[in-house]
This record gives C-alpha cells, structure tokens and sequence, in this order.
C-alpha cells in the first residue's frame, strides 16, 4: 500500500495545518509573520507575474514604439466601430425566418462588440494611467503615456452607449414582468389538456433551439470582427508597454458557451419535460 501519509487531505496533513496556523498566531513579530504567511502561500502563475512584472523598472518596455502601436490600436477601434455591428449574411438554411434571425445575431453581436470596446478602453486608459504615475515627471515616457491616457478619457466618454442597441422600456421591469406573467398563465392553462402541453413544450424547444443558433452565430462573427480589426495591434501594444499581462479578451466565448447549454437545454431537458407533464 502507497504511503499516503503526506497526501491532501491526510490526518498528517491536517495536524500540519493547524500547527502552522498556530505558529502563526503565537509569532513574536510581523517579520516572523509575514514569512510563515510566505512559507503557507501556494506559489502559482500570479505570483510568478507579480515578480516578473515588478522586474521590469521602466514604465514603457519599448518608448520608441509606443505612439506608434497606440495609433494603430485606436485605428482598429475606428474601425471596429464602423463595421462590428453591421448585419451579417444569413445562411440560406434560415429561410423565411431571416429577417428575425438577422435581428438576434444583430442584437447580440452589438452586445459582444461594444461590450469588448468599451472594456477595452477602460482598461488601456487605466494602464496608462498607472504608468503615467510611474514616469519621470517631464520624461518623454511620462509626456507620450499623458497624451494617450488622455486619447482614451476622450474616446471613453465618446463610445459609451447602451451596449444592446435596444429602447430601454424593452428590457426594462414592466416589459420583462408582463411577458413572464402571460407565459406563465399560458402554461398553468395548459396541464389540464395533454395536447396543448405538446404543442408549448415543442414550441418552446424551437425557440430555445433558435435562439442558440443565432447565439452561436453571433458569437462566432463577433470573434472574427474583434479579431480581424484589434487583435494583433493590440497584441503589438502590450508587447510595447511590457510586463502588462494580457490583452483583455471579448465575451464571444462564453456567449458560445451559453448557446451550447441552450442547446442541451433544447435537445435533452425541453423533450423529457414532455414525458413528465404527460404522465401526470
């Protein structure tokens, strides 16, 4: 039998525990403490960045390059801009539901695009702002990072809005209230007639079907837009700037995750939920 005394989990591992935690309590200075804390810390991925990054003293890895590769991210957000949200070719497998399904996948790649804008400038304007305070005061890194911290205050202010594109009564308590409330008489209605159980139970695995399909499909042009107009500069200005960690990333993969769970919703849940209601 494997020696498992050492194991997580063990006995052995547990009075160990407790002993340090002890040891910690009765330490005689915050030295002692400070390094008992130290010697219980799990050292993982973030604590090798804290190190690494802290390394590095300048506030620009690359100053000659900095302007240069801000101008070409602020291009891609331009551009980005102009042609993230525009509607994207239906496949022809849609059919007369086109004009619906161009309006979800509308809908939600706004939401995923102008989400990932406005993080985005949020987050560069905060890093530059921190590297501001960490220049020289009268350095040219400190002059170029103020302009570009600056650049952003502006363009944040400039590209705020409501992500969804949507008249706010739409998704607001009311509107959200009233549409629960009739489904849910539609449905109460519905256990006293086996027929009318089928008919809402298989519509509604239709619309959850639906909508994870636009999901997905939104989700996928999304990346491609976010990736074809900011991924490599943005890439090239965190290169410039130097032990920044990385890039933020855009919300196209969990939409995608979501779209998969409605799927499985719709394929697996919704027709079991069928046999249940019948049997009652």
């Amino acid at each position: 039998m494997a020696d498992d005394q050492g194991a997580e989990g063990s006995p052995i591992q547990a009075l160990t525990d407790r002993l340090d935690a002890f040891r910690l309590l009765t330490a005689d200075s915050d030295v002692e403490r400070e390094r008992i804390l130290d010697d219980l810390g799990v050292r993982g991925r973030a604590e090798s960045d804290i190190v690494r990054q802290q390394a590095l003293r300048r506030p620009l890895a690359h100053p000659a390059h900095f302007e240069e590769a801000h101008r070409l991210v602020v291009r891609g957000l331009e551009v980005l801009d102009r042609n993230g949200v525009r509607a994207a070719p239906m496949p022809s497998a849609v059919g007369p539901l086109r004009p619906v399904a161009s309006w979800v996948v509308q809908l939600v790649t706004r939401f995923i695009v102008r989400s990932h804008q406005n993080s985005l400038v949020d987050r560069l304007r905060k890093l530059y702002q921190l590297r501001e305070a960490n220049s020289a005061w009268g350095s040219p890194e400190h002059a170029v990072l103020r302009r570009a911290r600056l650049q952003m205050q502006g363009l944040s202010a400039d590209l705020k809005g409501e992500p969804l594109g949507i008249p706010t009564f739409l998704v607001g308590g009311a509107f959200l209230s009233g549409l629960f409330s009739g489904l849910g008489n539609a449905i109460g209605a519905a256990f006293g007639n086996p027929i009318v159980v089928v008919v809402l139970v298989v519509l509604m695995a239709l619309l959850l079907g639906g909508v994870a399909w636009a999901v997905l499909f939104a989700a996928g042009v999304s990346r491609r837009r976010i990736r074809l107009a900011l991924d490599e500069p943005l890439a090239g200005l965190y290169r410039t700037i130097g032990a920044c960690g990385d890039p933020p990333e855009d919300q196209a993969l969990q939409f995608a995750i979501y779209a998969i769970v409605l799927l499985v919703v719709a394929a697996i849940v919704v027709p079991a939920g069928i046999g249940i209601l019948l049997s009652l």
